[in-house]
């Protein structure tokens, strides 16, 4: 990729990466450990985003 993004795609890519994390552990902790894992996960390698 480019080093020179347009804005939009830098902002879409700072999305992603920010939502590509797990649920925080105070959501673990209120849900009794029914949420865990989060169903949005992406791995860079596995699934590429449409950016």
């Amino acid at each position: 990729m480019a080093r020179n993004k347009p804005l939009g795609r830098k902002i879409r890519l700072a999305a992603a990466g920010r939502s590509n994390r797990a649920p925080p552990i105070w959501v673990t902790a209120k849900t009794n450990r029914r949420v865990l894992t989060n169903p949005a996960r992406r791995h860079w390698r596995r699934v590429k985003l449409k950016a």
